[in-house]
């Protein structure tokens, strides 16, 4: 019996060495598909976070709608990325690299490990799409016609975001170029950002929001959010998302990239800390009060900053951009609101875009990685910031001049705004005929 087990055993180490030295590759692809899957998944909780954010910073009347807003960003995202988005952003370089052109409608049935590829990048791909459409939502919030606002959303999931995204992430010009976005400063949030510009500056401010005086002057009147406590679970549920959102676009997590991991999560954590802090101290001098939904948004503001150089910078240099972001925040929502009089009631155009193109430029200056990004203050000099002041240009005016003609056609044809009536009765009633709140009164500020 003894001899038995004995040879049992020397079997078995030995199947089982052969199997390791075999099947090492496909033990590392199934690591990488369940830390892709892992990351999937919290980008997907982001949109838990947005939709609590939009809510608790908004008015109450306007709360289920909001709601609705973010779950059909989802829905549609999916289903026309599915169709036609993946395709034009991972398909086939086309027309120089402007443009994927292949792997439409694309539904593998094997189970080969090149179908495996598909499955596994298409899915953390796509939360990536929902989160450059559902940044729209806030900006507009309140005055929005919800059919008009359905169509935005399956256009940018569809064309706008996955266009520029194959420039990037594709294969495209711009990583030709040797354009340096980790995980989306500029491919995902200032996409989104420029859409919420140019969707609250087309649709124009809320009723009551701008008034101007018998000598001239605008005032500017605040619309307080009906929920903060709502706003700031969703502010947290979106730095946990955040951790998938950048940690996860290492895209492996064997070898170096378990290290690679580490330093993204690290870099990101720090940030976003750094951007609360600087947020609440500009917040307080300048309004003499510590602002809670500043404070908030410099958390976000520091992880939108990160975003584009957190695998390029070490933890010192996270926590300047941090402290970077949380300063411009403050000031791009002042700016927008009081200066250029577009009414974002959110703040999504100052954190997405504003610091999202900050965060780009931040790897021309903090990049320390050889090969892939050297920024100025590491003996790189300006090639690198070169390159992302090209990528930034070059983004930008594709999604600013796309979302305004999408939002101009769709105010033509079907019109984009609820009547003055309807605005004051709140689109939750108006649009839905339902109550975020049944059985409590609900006061407009109007």
């Amino acid at each position: 019996m003894r001899k038995k087990l004995l040879l049992l055993g020397i079997l078995m180490l030995s199947a089982g060495g052969l199997y390791a030295a075999e099947g090492l590759e496909s033990w590392e692809f199934a690591v990488d598909l369940i830390w892709l899957f892992i990351g999937a998944i919290l980008v997907f909780v982001m949109q838990a976070g947005f939709a609590l954010v939009e809510t608790g910073l908004t008015r109450a009347k306007n709360a289920s709608n909001i709601t609705m807003k973010n779950l059909m960003d989802f829905c549609l995202g999916v289903l026309v990325y599915w169709a036609v988005g993946w395709g034009f952003m991972y398909g086939d370089n086309a027309l120089g690299g402007l443009i994927g052109g292949s792997d439409f409608f694309k539904s593998p049935m094997d189970i080969s490990e090149s179908a495996g590829v598909f499955y596994k990048n298409w899915f953390f791909q796509v939360v990536f799409a929902a989160t450059a459409a559902t940044i729209v939502s806030g900006a507009m919030a309140g005055r929005t016609q919800f059919k008009s606002y359905l169509i935005y959303s399956a256009v940018i999931s569809a064309f706008i975001y996955p266009i520029q995204g194959h420039w990037t992430w594709g294969g495209g010009w711009l990583a030709e170029l040797g354009f340096h976005d980790f995980a989306g400063s500029t491919v995902v949030h200032s996409v989104g950002g420029w859409s919420a510009l140019m969707g609250a500056w087309v649709i124009g401010p809320r009723l009551g929001k701008y008034v101007q005086g018998p000598d001239g002057r605008i005032s500017v009147k605040a619309f307080p959010g009906h929920n903060i406590p709502f706003a700031c679970l969703g502010v947290l549920l979106l730095w946990f998302g955040w951790f998938g959102f950048n940690a996860a676009s290492t895209g492996t997590a064997v070898g170096p990239g378990s290290v690679l991991i580490a330093r993204v999560a690290v870099t990101t954590c720090l940030a976003a800390s750094a951007g609360a802090l600087s947020s609440l101290a500009l917040s307080w001098a300048w309004f003499k009060k510590p602002d809670v939904s500043m404070t908030m948004n410099g958390i976000l503001a520091g992880l939108v900053s990160i975003t584009a150089p957190c695998a390029v910078v070490s933890p010192g240099a996270a926590i300047a951009i941090g402290l970077i972001g949380g300063v411009l925040v403050v000031c791009a929502v002042e700016g927008i609101e009081k200066k250029l009089h577009i009414d974002d009631p959110v703040g999504a155009s100052s954190v997405h875009l504003v610091c999202g193109v900050f965060g780009t430029l931040a790897v021309g200056v903090w990049g320390n990685v050889e090969g892939t990004a050297l920024g100025v203050l590491h003996g790189g000099g300006f090639a690198q910031l070169g390159k992302q002041c090209i990528g930034v240009a070059a983004v930008g005016a594709w999604s600013g001049l796309t979302s305004f003609l999408l939002f101009r056609a769709i105010k033509a044809v079907l019109g984009l705004r609820v009547s003055a009536k309807e605005e004051l009765m709140g689109l939750d009633l108006s649009e839905h005929k339902s109550e975020a709140y049944t059985g409590f009164q609900i006061f407009s500020n109007m």
